[in-house]
């Protein structure tokens, strides 16, 4: 049994494309909740025409608004006591026919799997890293060692993997809601004392539009503080001392990179007050010199490279904003 659950609010657009991949999947046997967040666009009356028409639907209406990660955890929530597996499906996302079938597949193959993953289509791009073909498992220590050293990042969102349903029951809740990326700290948690699958598919379709949490993240730029968040409470699970030290060292320069890319953009006072508190709570703090050296390095970069016109000084600007990500997480929806 396989629980399926999709957190909703305000997805009239999408929601039924969503509901119809799951009616579609060639492994039928799930039951599905949809947890609506007090939608004023008729979400709530599309969910229900669906649990009408099929009983393994049910559609739970929430009495109060809660902001996206607390709703998510009421979906969690919300799973079958007699799953054996849990699939989160965002309301703007859908799953291929082959989604469900493929990832309990690899998960029966091996029990000590506690998460599968597999490539997604992001509108028109194959999103994340995976393993080497044709290997299918990894342990759970090894990929998140990559993920730290390598910036191998194969988690993608929480619509792209399949999680063993006790694992779920054990965390409540599931997911961190202080942290944007949330989606990437629970598979860091978990696999500590799981393995990892994957499969070598296409098996989701994630939506990018505007007023996801992948949009406000861009805005503010959360990807830095979710990989130093990641290493500074998790880091010191899979890495020696001196790994650490060396990752840490490289999240500081990368963030303080991000910040010079705010500075030149005349980010506001929201943008650095989000980041402030963020190196505070990873207990670095913030560094008003540090920034002033980086962008002093950046500066000089521009003004001794005598081809460097006002071209590349806007690359370098942008660089600096959206520094290479490889292990950048997925989008979150905003339901």
């Amino acid at each position: 049994m396989v629980s399926i659950v999709t957190p909703v609010y305000n997805e009239t657009k999408h929601l039924a494309e969503c509901i119809e991949s799951v009616l579609a999947q060639t492994y039928q046997n799930w039951d599905y909740t949809i947890v609506d967040n007090c939608s004023t666009d008729g979400s709530v009356e599309v969910a229900c025409s669906y649990a009408a028409r099929d009983p393994r639907i049910r559609v739970v209406a929430n009495t109060e608004f809660l902001r996206a990660i607390p709703n998510h955890n009421v979906a969690m929530r919300q799973i079958s006591p007699t799953s054996k597996y849990c699939k989160v499906v965002f309301a703007d996302d859908w799953m291929f026919p082959q989604c469900l079938e493929k990832m309990v597949d690899v998960a029966e193959e091996n029990p000590s799997v506690g998460i599968v993953g597999a490539y997604s289509l992001q509108d028109e791009r194959v999103m994340w890293a995976g393993l080497p073909y044709p290997s299918r498992l990894v342990s759970g220590k090894d990929i998140c060692r990559r993920l730290f050293l390598e910036g191998l990042y194969v988690f993608g969102s929480a619509s792209c993997v399949l999680y063993r349903a006790d694992l779920v029951r054990s965390h409540d809740p599931f997911f961190n809601e202080s942290n944007f990326h949330a989606d990437m700290e629970i598979c860091l948690a978990l696999l500590k004392n799981c393995d990892f699958a994957f499969v070598h598919q296409v098996l989701v379709y994630q939506r990018v539009r505007a007023g996801s949490l992948a949009t406000v993240s861009s805005e503010i730029n959360t990807y830095a503080p979710g990989r130093l968040h990641a290493l500074v409470n998790h880091g010191k699970d899979f890495l020696d001392c001196q790994e650490f030290d060396r990752c840490l060292k490289l999240a500081l320069s990368d963030y303080y990179a991000t910040l010079a890319g705010g500075f030149v953009r005349g980010r506001d006072r929201r943008f650095w007050e989000f980041h402030k508190k963020k190196l505070a709570e990873a207990g670095v703090g913030f560094s008003r010199v540090r920034l002033a050296r980086v962008m002093l390095a950046k500066c000089a970069a521009v003004l001794l490279n005598p081809k460097c016109g006002l071209d590349k000084a806007r690359q370098i600007a942008r660089e600096a904003v959206h520094p290479s990500q490889p292990n950048v997480p997925a989008k979150e929806s905003r339901s």
